[in-house]
């Protein structure tokens, strides 16, 4: 699978360098994507065989929380490349202190998420480049315990570029994961992704973005690593005044480890107060 995969990549490059020339064209800018506060109510299933793992929201319990999301990017495209810097940060906790009982503290969100994705457009059509991508992210958390740390590069095909359609992909990953200090784990998957943004009238926005990887191959045998991973988010998000957005979302995250008996899951549907803008630099 992994020759088959690496072949199309040869193949795809080898077709961009026969592409049409198309006019240059520079682009920077300064997308704020989201930055604000969430009000959700959580439901998660089946928290007791994840209480290992590195995932907050898998081993979290069903509660009322309000988090704050913070994702942004550097977005820059020239001629035919695009490359763009971003950063997403969410986090919130909900601490109990019943009468007479012993304190707890849950986090039902916790993750930091630097990615830098270069992508080549071979092709243009209707607005939508077609191209390689290469990815490379770094995941950790505020305060995880396992604290969890990894590096992801990625390669493959992007849709990209488009009104809509900002980002569909397809990549092949490589995942170095250094949670366990005494486990240094390499990982081979495959992702399929996408983020999408519709605007139903003005004013009214329609977005979901997300991601499926099903890993193929691993170095070490952890119980509490995954074997398939997805995310996703909707969201409609209506502006208030200038740029100050509410509205609700959904956001649901499934996963399996290599140990589980069934799929962790954590569903969040909540209110958002956010501010989005794109800044043109």
């Amino acid at each position: 699978m992994k020759k088959i995969f690496l072949t199309s990549l040869l193949c795809v490059f080898s077709l961009c360098a026969f592409a049409e020339e198309s006019p240059k064209e520079t682009k920077f800018n300064l997308n704020v994507r989201r930055v604000g506060l969430d009000l959700a109510k959580t439901s998660v299933e089946h928290a007791d065989e994840y209480q290992n793992s590195s995932v907050s929201a898998l081993k979290a319990t069903n509660q009322e929380l309000v988090k704050g999301v913070f994702d942004v990017a550097l977005e820059y495209g020239f001629d035919k490349f695009r490359w763009d810097n971003s950063l997403f940060m969410e986090y919130g906790k909900t601490t109990l202190k019943p009468y007479n009982a012993p304190e707890t503290v849950d986090e039902n969100a916790d993750k930091v998420l630097f990615s830098s994705d270069l992508a080549y457009s071979c092709w243009e059509f209707g607005g939508l480049k077609f191209g390689p991508i290469f990815r490379a992210q770094y995941e950790t958390e505020f305060a995880g315990d396992p604290r969890r740390n990894l590096v992801r590069p990625n390669l493959g095909l992007s849709l990209f570029d488009h009104d809509i359609i900002k980002s569909l992909y397809v990549v092949g990953v490589y995942e170095y994961d250094f949670t366990y200090s005494e486990d240094k784990i390499s990982k081979m998957a495959a992702e399929a992704g996408w983020r999408l943004e519709y605007e139903i009238r003005d004013g009214i926005k329609f977005s979901t973005d997300g991601y499926y990887r099903d890993y193929l191959s691993h170095s070490v045998y952890v119980p509490e690593d995954l074997e398939k991973d997805f995310s996703a988010v909707v969201r409609l998000d209506t502006n208030i005044w200038n740029g100050f957005t509410l509205g609700p979302y959904l956001k649901y995250r499934a996963a399996k480890s290599r140990s589980a008996e069934h799929y962790g899951t954590n569903t969040s549907i909540g209110i958002s107060f956010s501010y989005i803008h794109n800044f043109s630099l």
